[in-house]
This record gives C-alpha cells, sequence and structure tokens, in this order.
C-alpha cells in the first residue's frame, strides 16, 4: 500500500472514531444531565479531560508556552469554542431534545458563511443561499412538531442551540489564523480554561449535590471526559492531518444522524419521517455552505 492510501485510510478510519465518539455523547450527556447540572458536568468533565490532553502534551515534549501576542487570540477563542460550544450547547440540551441540539448546533456552516461575507468579503453564491434555505427549511420543520408552538424553555433551549452555532461560527471566521502553537497545546489550554470557567460557575450558581450521580451517570461522565474531550481530539487531528479539510469537515455531518438515531435508541426519542426529512434538507444545506470550504 502507498503513503498516500495508506494516509487515506487510517485518515478515514480515524475520522469515523471522532464521529462515533462525538456523536455517542450527545444522548449520554442528556442522561447525565438528569444528575447534575449542565455547567457543573461538563466543566468537571472538561477540566479532567484537560489535565489528559496536558499528559499527552508532556509526553510528546511540547512545550505549554503561550506568546505573549496569542494571549488575546486564545482567550477569544477559548470564549468561542469552548464557552460557547460547549458550555452553552450543554445548558441547551436541558430544555431541547438531542435531535433538536444536534441539529441546530450543526447549522454552524451556514452562519459561518454569512459572517465571511461581511468579514471577509465572500459574497455568497446562489450554492451558498441555496445551503441557506434548505437549513432553515430543516430546521423549521423539525421544529414543527408542536405547530411551532413553543414553551418558554423550549424557546430558551433554541436560543441557546443557536446562540452557541453562531458564536461558534464567528470565531471559526474570526480566528483563521492559527495560533502559534501545536495544535494539541491549543486545545489543551482552551478546553482547560473554558471547562475551568463553567466548572467555577456551576459550583457557585446551580450548586450541583455531587452525591446525586449514580452508576449510570458516572459512566456517562467517564466518557464524556475520557472519549469525546479526551481521544476524539486526538483522532481529529489525526484525519486533519491525513484528509483534505473539506472532506473531513464533509464526513463529520455524520455526527447528527448518529447522535439522532442513538438518542432514539438509548432515550426512546421520536425518529420519524419528520426528523429523517428534517435531517437531510439541514445536513444538505450544511453540505453545500462547507463546499465553499
Amino acid at each position: 500500500m502507498d503513503t498516500a492510501r495508506r494516509d487515506r485510510t487510517i485518515g478515514s478510519l480515524c475520522l469515523c472514531v471522532t464521529a462515533f465518539g462525538w456523536a455517542l455523547n450527545w444522548p449520554l450527556m442528556k442522561l447525565l444531565l438528569q444528575q447534575w447540572p449542565p455547567l457543573f458536568a461538563r466543566g468537571l468533565a472538561g477540566v479532567c479531560a484537560s489535565l489528559i490532553l496536558g499528559a499527552l502534551v508532556l509526553i510528546r515534549k511540547e512545550s505549554f508556552a503561550v506568546p505573549r501576542e496569542a494571549v488575546p487570540r486564545l482567550l477569544f477563542a477559548t470564549f468561542t469554542n469552548v464557552l460557547a460550544w460547549m458550555g452553552l450547547g450543554t445548558v441547551a440540551m436541558k430544555y431541547v431534545s438531542v435531535s433538536e441540539g444536534a441539529l441546530l448546533a450543526y447549522t454552524m456552516p451556514i452562519w459561518a458563511m454569512l459572517f465571511a461575507w461581511p468579514v471577509l468579503h465572500t459574497r455568497p453564491a446562489r450554492r451558498d443561499v441555496l445551503g441557506l434555505v434548505l437549513g432553515i427549511a430543516g430546521v423549521t420543520l423539525l421544529l414543527s412538531g408542536n405547530g411551532l408552538a413553543f414553551s418558554t424553555d423550549k424557546l430558551v433551549g433554541i436560543a441557546l442551540a443557536l446562540l452557541c452555532a453562531i458564536l461558534f461560527a464567528l470565531g471559526n471566521v474570526l480566528n483563521r489564523k492559527p495560533l502559534p502553537m501545536p495544535p494539541l497545546v491549543v486545545v489543551a489550554w482552551q478546553v482547560g480554561l473554558g471547562c475551568a470557567t463553567m466548572l467555577v460557575l456551576g459550583v457557585l450558581f446551580e450548586r450541583p449535590d455531587v452525591t446525586a450521580i449514580t452508576p449510570l451517570g458516572l459512566g456517562c461522565f467517564v466518557y464524556m471526559t475520557l472519549m469525546p474531550m479526551g481521544l476524539c481530539y486526538v483522532t481529529w487531528f489525526e484525519t486533519l492531518r491525513r484528509l483534505p479539510p473539506t472532506t473531513a469537515s464533509t464526513g463529520m455531518l455524520i455526527v447528527p444522524v448518529i447522535g439522532v438515531v442513538s438518542a432514539a435508541v438509548i432515550l426512546g426519542e421520536p425518529l420519524g419521517y419528520r426528523e429523517w426529512t428534517a435531517m437531510a434538507l439541514t445536513l444538505g444545506g450544511v453540505t453545500l455552505a462547507l463546499q465553499r470550504g
């Protein structure tokens, strides 16, 4: 097997591990939130994961040093990539189903395409507009189960999930220049700083009952720490190293699909014609947005 083919094979395997690891986190996180509040649960898992990532950095003999000029960019990236994406997304899961939370969060590339217009002067093409229309149609269909009549809690969840996608997209557009540090070091800093902030906020305002967790909840917590916030970051970097970025990003669209299907199996959430059609429309729109690169 030649080097290029071997890289594609390893990259595809890493992509599968990353996708399944991140996807299964959606229903398991929903289970954990029945026992622990969101900021505390995600923050504690993230702090533990950052220690694991930090150990990997030491094993690789990479430096934790952050150049002074990169500190503001690191803090901004921490806000958009961790506090917004992980924090707001986790809180949203208290109020919406896995299918709603996952699809709303994965509209991120559509928002990034819109932000690229004023920020990067990249005018949307017809394909981009079609992607936007498909994405809106899919989300609207998914949320129309009760005729678009929402409770206050449901509106809060929808708003938080959309805000998490919008802020993450804005961060992706504004943070296009890579930070001058190894990728794993960047993630260790971001996850550590962002999740430590969430943990402090959770302890202060959510007042969690640590003893409320059951063996099932503890298993969900361990999974969240080791897989989506630990191993999956390593496999994701290997995916990006071995596959074209557009291929890797488009391949990640399987995450909300697996997440929704697993939520139907694990949590008994509805999975019928409306959910499948909404996923097809939304992810079709996201795919068109990703093709812009």
